[in-house]
């Protein structure tokens, strides 16, 4: 990753994210900008960690396991921070999975409700 550094709003448009957000993921440490004056700024570090927590979220996790697990890289360097990480994907694939049946029943559920209204609507009145 190069040398530049994103100003605030250049990191809400790179990462698709409001400006509430972005202040959020700094309030609860997930993000430590540069700051300069009232200026922030987001190099390397802070984008990696925003693509991380980003890639977290749309996986399911929720925001206190991303910032514990961004904290084991830091105390403890990348191979228990990789070990950590499978265990929550394997959590996590286990979690995804029941969702998943629980939706095909839903969706089993709710199509042959639908086919015997439909039914019912077809059939001559009585």
């Amino acid at each position: 990753m190069s040398d530049t550094r994103l100003t605030f709003k250049e990191m809400c448009a790179r990462f698709d994210v409001t400006p509430r957000t972005l202040r959020y993921y700094e309030y609860i440490e997930l993000l430590q900008p540069e700051k300069e004056g009232r200026a922030r700024f987001y190099g390397p570090r802070e984008i990696a960690r925003m693509t991380l927590i980003l890639r977290g979220r749309r996986f399911g996790f929720g925001l206190e396991e991303i910032r514990q697990w961004l904290l084991i890289y830091q105390q403890k360097g990348t191979r228990p921070q990789l070990e950590a990480w499978i265990e929550m994907a394997d959590r996590q694939l286990k979690e995804l999975a029941r969702q998943r049946a629980e939706l095909e029943v839903a969706i089993a559920d709710l199509q042959a409700l639908r086919d015997s209204t439909a039914a019912e609507l077809a059939a001559p009145e009585i």
